[in-house]
């Protein structure tokens, strides 16, 4: 089992899989389980064979996401270019064992995307495709307006430490003056961070973590500009989107708001996410947002 991430995650390993695909799915029991090496900071993960993928919600209020996966994931499955974790069971928690719902999806192969070495076109295709769903089926999502979370990034920054805190402040009250969103909403994943994206051969191939997925505002879905692009093709990845100057200014704040909160939260428990948050957040300030 790998370590805590947060304050009162469930206990979960290999054999709290087994135990509850004994009890809820046993026609899949009898398969191998082994935990996945990367760490997510939302689901551990664990390999179910050959062909799947058992997720474990952390926190207890992650097992929210599970419902949402199961009615947007067959959705994006039908129009995105590359593969995504489908559903195959749907867990409900099981009173002690494991306290929240979970799941089973189809592992998706590849590996692991890295910042700078995703490809803008096939980012572009993801994101324009999955703009195509029909909103009216689809859960709100989003992460929340600037002004929600005001005083959570400021009190991060004063934590903030390798950064000139100043130039991140000021940076963050141009995102609080950002025009706010109109409500028209569109399909979003809201959570593109290279962690959650697969390559195999160079090319994107598939796209995971969908609990924070739905229809919201589009500049959810910019964030990749900061978070997995560098050089020239944050420029072509606009250009392509073609995003109002304010939807742009929008998502800029986000990819700072995420950056800024996660960075002090996972110093410690995820070094290897903090560091990218920590790359994300000096891709905004290197930015002007114009």
């Amino acid at each position: 089992m790998d370590g805590d991430l947060n304050e009162g995650e469930l206990t979960a390993d290999a054999s709290t899989v087994t135990a509850l695909l004994r009890a809820q799915a046993p026609e899949l029991a009898a398969l191998p389980v082994r935990a996945v090496a990367a760490v997510g900071t939302v689901n551990r993960v664990f390999r179910l064979g050959e062909a799947l993928a058992v997720r474990l919600p952390r926190l207890r209020a992650g097992g929210d996401d599970v419902a949402r996966e199961a009615v947007v994931v067959p959705l994006a499955a039908r129009v995105l270019p590359v593969a995504v974790p489908e559903p195959v069971v749907v867990g409900a928690a099981l009173p002690g064992l494991f306290d929240a719902a979970w799941s089973v999806v189809r592992w998706v192969e590849g590996e692991q995307a890295t910042a700078g070495a995703i490809p803008v076109d096939d980012l572009v295709a993801v994101i324009a495709a999955l703009r195509g769903l029909d909103r009216g089926r689809l859960p709100a999502a989003g992460r929340p307006t600037a002004a929600a979370v005001d005083a959570t990034v400021r009190d991060a920054i004063t934590r903030l430490e390798g950064f000139d805190r100043r130039r991140v402040l000021e940076a963050w009250r141009a995102a609080l003056g950002a025009p706010v969103w109109d409500g028209r909403a569109v399909a979003v994943h809201a959570d593109l961070l290279p962690p959650n994206l697969v390559l195999r051969g160079g090319r994107l191939s598939g796209v995971l973590d969908w609990g924070g997925s739905g229809a919201g505002d589009p500049a959810n879905d910019l964030v990749p500009a900061w978070s997995c692009l560098r050089g020239g093709d944050r420029a072509r990845f606009r250009a392509d989107l073609a995003p109002d100057d304010g939807t742009w200014a929008r998502a800029r704040g986000i990819a700072l708001a995420q950056a800024v909160v996660a960075i002090p939260y996972y110093d410690d428990t995820n070094p290897s996410f903090a560091a990218l948050c920590r790359a994300s957040l000096a891709e905004v300030l290197a930015d002007p947002g114009r």
